[in-house]
């Protein structure tokens, strides 16, 4: 899967327009953090190509990135966490979890 490195604030709002055409996943990862790498793995070998066509997908590091991540706060109301995936579709979030509650499955099901 390639994915998109989220590492300006200006992104945020793209992002949100984008969300309108197809959901958005960002998932905020700590380079930090064992249990971060270990759900991004989870996400990385789960990730299917055909759902490239569904879902537009954003990565970002968040110790290298922190006012991208406080900004996410901020913009879309959610908790921070790490490692935490958000799926924004027409500009709100409509999927929020972190640690091991990241579920690829339900991730997917959003853009089916």
């Amino acid at each position: 899967m390639s994915w998109k490195k989220l590492d300006k604030l200006s992104q945020l709002d793209q992002i949100k327009e984008e969300s309108k055409g197809m959901p958005v996943v960002i998932f905020k990862h700590s380079t930090r953090c064992s249990i971060s790498s270990m759900a991004w793995n989870r996400m990385e070998r789960s990730w299917k190509a055909e759902d490239h066509d569904r879902l537009s997908a954003y990565f970002l590091d968040l110790i290298a990135h922190r006012d991208v991540s406080n900004a996410i706060v901020s913009e879309f109301g959610v908790a921070h966490a790490s490692p935490q995936v958000i799926v924004i579709k027409d500009g709100q979030v409509v999927y929020d979890n972190s640690h091991m509650g990241i579920n690829y499955r339900e991730v997917v099901s959003i853009g089916a």
